[in-house]
């Protein structure tokens, strides 16, 4: 197993690393760029034309590597695909705006649906087909809790949240991919640790991330888009229902519950005080950039507490 893991960071990181030098002129060639908010903060401004999609390169990179080691861990196939699956959403919805050049792709109903569907067929295969049924683990506790039909809405909304709260901390240049890679990092631990039989496919995405931030370290030469930030949040919930420990995604993805928190905090705020805001401006990390942090000390202080929580979290397990 530890062979194994190592193997699958090295792959991936091999993979990712050599994907994004080839991928980055191809996406500029394409004039495949991003395209910046007029209402976000001024200094991102001059991030516009900046390659975007780069998700595509780590995504690749696991697809592969998961290939290597599926024969031997069948059990990374779900978490692929719900990986693949909201990959693919978020392709379409970046697609969509690089092509008809604007700011928004999907809509948003047309983006919930694609999610809706994709975390439908994943409901049924972990109830029917994963032998975990409506179990989950109580960090802390040391005990089990059936959920029995609770479980379902339980998922949907560990899925759903903690996607768009992943897709909500790509704002900064690494900041959504540092946290990640931490996140990542901790759930192979656990995953050797519970001999699930996931590990390959969770040091994959640690490896995989290792590489493009090569690139996307500020100033970053490429975005992930919603290509990887979606693919991430897929990622990171399909795990923490297969390692049967969803609540720990409240510990350990804390930065991602901050970041869709703060959204909602804020348009609640200002549609109930007529135009008043509650933060300078959301995702939090924008409100910490506006007081005066660099993009480099918000993602230096947001990994530190992610690594600080995920320590807390393992002792949970």
């Amino acid at each position: 197993m530890n062979r194994d893991v190592i193997a699958a960071v090295l792959i991936a990181f091999g993979v990712s690393a050599v994907l994004c030098p080839v991928l980055i002129p191809f996406l500029k060639k394409l004039k495949f760029g991003q395209q910046v908010r007029d209402d976000g903060p001024q200094a991102h401004l001059k991030k516009a034309g900046t390659p975007t999609m780069g998700g595509l390169a780590f995504l690749a990179s696991v697809i592969v590597t998961s290939l290597v080691f599926v024969g031997k861990y069948p059990r990374i196939v779900p978490i692929l695909f719900l990986t693949v699956g909201f990959g693919i959403v978020g392709f379409l919805d970046d697609y969509i705006k690089i092509v008809m050049k604007r700011s928004e792709g999907l809509n948003p109903v047309q983006k919930l649906l694609g999610q809706l569907v994709i975390t439908g067929i994943f409901c049924v295969y972990m109830i029917k087909y994963s032998g975990l049924g409506t179990v989950i683990h109580i960090p802390f506790l040391g005990m089990d809790w059936d959920m029995g039909w609770l479980y379902v809405p339980m998922l949907f909304i560990a899925v759903l949240g903690t996607d768009n709260g992943v897709n909500f901390t790509d704002g900064l240049d690494g900041l959504c991919t540092s946290v990640t890679i931490l996140v990542a990092t901790f759930f192979t631990v656990v995953a050797m640790g519970e001999a699930s039989g996931i590990a390959p496919i969770t040091a994959a995405v640690a490896g995989a991330l290792l590489g493009f931030l090569l690139f996307n370290v500020y100033p970053a030469k490429v975005f992930m888009g919603d290509t990887g930030s979606l693919a991430l949040g897929g990622f990171v919930a399909a795990t923490a229902l297969m390692l049967q420990q969803p609540l720990l995604i409240l510990i350990v993805g804390f930065i991602y519950l901050a970041e869709v928190i703060s959204v909602m905090i804020q348009v609640t705020y200002f549609k109930k005080t007529h135009g008043k805001r509650f933060f300078r401006m959301a995702p939090i990390h924008h409100h910490f950039e506006l007081g005066g942090w660099s993009e480099t000390r918000v993602v230096a202080v947001f990994s530190i507490v992610t690594t600080i929580l995920c320590l807390i979290a393992y002792l949970g397990v």
